[in-house]
């Protein structure tokens, strides 16, 4: 009936006159058969997230063999095959865009190849895996981040400039600053300052792993002050008419009050390992080496002007990618005061945004049903859990078609996306750009568990700011 529309459009849907969920969701599938196998294929792909670091593991046992049995025949050691293809398959940036080279024989084997290139090519919009790889190499270019390392010292210096008060500090502003400079930005600039000011300093691993959870649910919700800067609140703003007041006074302070909140308590709770740091700080540099000349104002102020074009025309590609490239070409006029640009992070997490939403793109079908029909809590708590296993804008995004959807149920299903936004690396756009920085400083990898467990605290503490007050 519908073999010519893939994905079937959700309004196109024949649901029954009555019945439960699961009675829409086996309607869908007898519509789309095809609907279970890229539900399928999308959840062996979440899996594979989980299992990354075991893959890594591996590798590593694989090529301390192959190194030992390179020794016993008296040649030099060498990579192991086997190993590479292991740790490659270790990867989480590159996890969901090999699951998309399964995705498309599925759908050619099931369909044709026609669909499937129609689907990657026509449907799936790529905007913003685009403007994260762009924006995340801008903002961690060194004008960029020496200009936001000169305002938060300025703040940091209120506390000694300890690396406790940098902790405080970055948590704390940085998150904010997603309002305004898009969220990726911040993440990148959070992300690079935390390395350089707490994590090189090699803090416990359970401080590391509590820091990393609480600054992606603090850059989830700190995109809500403004309508244009965070993605999850960038699918709803237009349609629901939504306004910078609106979300200042609904959202914004409710999201400051969580982030201070959050920090304070872990700051409480990790008191004594963040002031254990200092003695470190006094025997270790953090400056990554960076022995360049200053920065001159005019170069940094070009630089900014560039990000703020960017920020500006994020949903035109042509205007922010031709923007990059008059960029780079600047960078490498005045190479005397940059530092390299590694092109390598943007690239992975662009490629990991990219196979997510390919994925995400065909999940509609059932994620759609769930937020249907469900009052504000179960709505909210239903869109927490949700974000977790898919990128919260999608979420969001799928609510804009559901008919008639009343303000409070609005609000509840953005709160509820924005909050769960730190549970999982997947959760929120920016999140793999911070793992990607900050991934160096875990030697096995950052584990989904711990991360979800070090989030959970501050991702109720937000849930509670947003109900209560």
């Amino acid at each position: 009936m519908h073999e010519s529309l893939f994905p079937l459009p959700l309004d196109a849907y024949v649901s029954p006159a009555s019945g439960s969920l699961l009675d829409i969701l086996a309607s869908r599938v007898a519509q789309q058969p095809i609907n279970l196998l890229a539900t399928g294929i999308f959840v062996l792909a979440i899996l594979h997230t989980f299992f990354a670091n075991t893959f890594r593991r591996k590798a590593h046992r694989v090529q301390h063999a192959f190194d030992d049995q390179c020794r016993a025949r008296g040649e030099a050691p060498r990579p192991s095959v086997m190993a590479e293809f292991l740790h490659f398959l270790g990867e989480v940036e590159v996890v969901f865009g090999l699951w998309v080279l399964v995705l498309i024989a599925a759908i050619t084997a099931v369909l044709d190849w026609a669909t499937a290139t129609t689907y990657i090519t026509e449907t799936v919009h790529y905007t913003e895996p685009m403007f994260v790889v762009v924006i995340m190499a801008m903002a961690a270019t060194r004008p960029i981040v020496g200009f936001a390392q000169s305002g938060l010292s300025r703040l940091a210096s209120f506390g000694g400039s300890t690396p406790a008060a940098w902790w405080f500090t970055i948590l704390t502003v940085g998150p904010l600053l997603g309002s305004f400079i898009t969220e990726p930005a911040a993440m990148t600039i959070c992300a690079m300052l935390l390395g350089r000011q707490f994590y090189a300093l090699q803090p416990t691993r359970r401080l590391r792993y509590a820091t990393l959870g609480l600054l992606f649910v603090n850059v989830s919700i700190g995109g809500t002050l403004t309508h244009f800067a965070a993605p999850p609140v960038l699918m709803v703003a237009r349609p629901w008419d939504w306004s910078l007041g609106y979300m200042a006074t609904h959202f914004g302070w409710k999201a400051a009050l969580a982030i201070i909140v959050s920090n304070v308590i872990y700051f409480l709770v990790f008191r004594k390992e963040l002031r254990a740091l200092e003695t470190t700080a006094a025997v270790t540099t953090v400056d990554d080496g960076d022995t360049l000349p200053k920065t001159p104002w005019p170069i940094t102020a070009v630089h900014l002007a560039f990000l703020a074009f960017v920020v500006v025309e994020a949903h035109y590609p042509p205007l922010f990618i031709g923007a990059f490239l008059f960029f780079l070409g600047f960078a490498q006029a005045t190479s005397h005061y940059q530092s390299a640009i590694d092109l390598k992070p943007p690239l992975l997490v662009g490629f990991f945004l990219g196979g997510l939403v390919t994925h995400g793109g065909l999940q509609g079908w059932w994620i759609g049903p769930m937020l249907n029909g469900l009052s504000e809590q179960p709505l909210f708590w239903s869109a927490t859990v949700l974000t977790a296993f898919n990128d919260n804008a999608l979420i969001t995004y799928l609510a804009t078609l559901v008919p008639d959807l009343s303000e409070t149920l609005k609000f509840a299903v953005v709160a509820g996306a924005v909050t769960g936004g730190g549970l999982t690396v997947i959760a929120n756009a920016p999140n793999p750009a911070g793992q990607a920085i900050l991934g160096k400083y875990f030697p096995n990898g950052v584990s989904p568990l711990w991360l979800a467990a070090s989030a959970v605290v501050p991702t109720l503490i937000a849930a509670a700011c947003f109900h209560i007050f």
